[in-house]
């Protein structure tokens, strides 16, 4: 990239990071408020912005509205029953978290899934190497290290040797994972990968890689929904159902990380990147 398009991509990233924040649940829900504090003089537009913001914490807060849309990215790639062989396995970043006091070494998060089942892969003879991409966005990083290197630190400690790990150390959002990884790739003259990455980032990852003419296969972990969790496994459960319609912070944060999905979707469309 060129100085003035790496200016440009960094205040592309971060708006994509800060504006987002005003359209979610909790900060549209906080900014209606907001608008009800001044309009002290109009209690019926007051009264109309309060109950506005309590809908959209409310609604998003519940079990089968969360459930639903989370279902809607998640369920789009179900995991193949037999995982074809590949190239290489292709583990995008945001499952790890850095070594930083008082953790005693790298940890996986709760979507640690992807490094592990990549381990896992690998060991079942799957692919020869593992491309591990993530690097860090300064104002935002917790540690010194970036994703991609914390997610070979854990893979290295399974038993993966460090040669089958290549690493992509400088991408900072989903469209540079796959613009960073494509070079590696037409280096090594790979084609065919296996994609590891979140069931709800599938979608947006699956799409990134296509664009950028790589064959995918996609092999979706960390799901937040499964049967079980369905709305329609409770239809007959009285208590169940008065459950799923109280507010619960783990359904705002589900709604919030699919919004996410989706509103960077529209965003990426917009940017020709997909």
């Amino acid at each position: 990239m060129t100085p003035l398009t790496n200016i440009k991509m960094t205040i592309f990233i971060f708006l994509s990071k800060l504006l987002p924040l005003f359209v979610y649940p909790l900060g549209l829900a906080s900014i209606l408020l907001l608008f009800a504090l001044f309009v002290k003089n109009n209690p019926r537009a007051r009264s109309n912005f309060v109950i506005a913001a309590l809908v959209i914490l409310w609604l998003s807060s519940t079990t089968g509205f969360s459930n639903l849309i989370a279902r809607s990215l998640e369920w789009r790639y179900p995991t193949p029953d037999e995982i074809p062989a590949a190239d290489v396995i292709v583990v995008l970043g945001g499952g790890t978290e850095p070594a930083a006091y008082p953790r005693p070494s790298v940890e996986v998060n709760s979507a640690g899934d992807r490094v592990l089942y990549a381990a896992s892969l690998y060991k079942s003879g799957k692919a020869a190497h593992i491309l591990l991409s993530g690097g860090s966005i300064s104002y935002l990083s917790k540690g010194t290290t970036t994703p991609a290197e914390e997610m070979a630190s854990i893979l290295t400690a399974v038993g993966i040797p460090k040669e089958a790990l290549w690493l992509e150390t400088t991408s900072q959002n989903t469209y540079e994972n796959a613009l960073y990884s494509k070079e590696i790739l037409t280096n090594n003259e790979i084609e065919r990968i296996i994609l590891v990455t979140s069931a709800m980032h599938m979608p947006r990852s699956v799409a990134l890689f296509e664009k950028q003419g790589i064959e995918v296969i996609p092999v979706p972990v960390d799901f937040s929904i499964t049967e079980d969790e369905s709305p329609q496994d409770h239809n007959g459960n009285f208590l169940s159902k008065v459950i799923n319609i109280i507010p619960q912070t783990s359904n705002l944060s589900l709604t919030t990380n699919a919004m996410k999905e989706y509103i960077g979707f529209f965003i990426y469309k917009l940017q020709g990147w997909l």
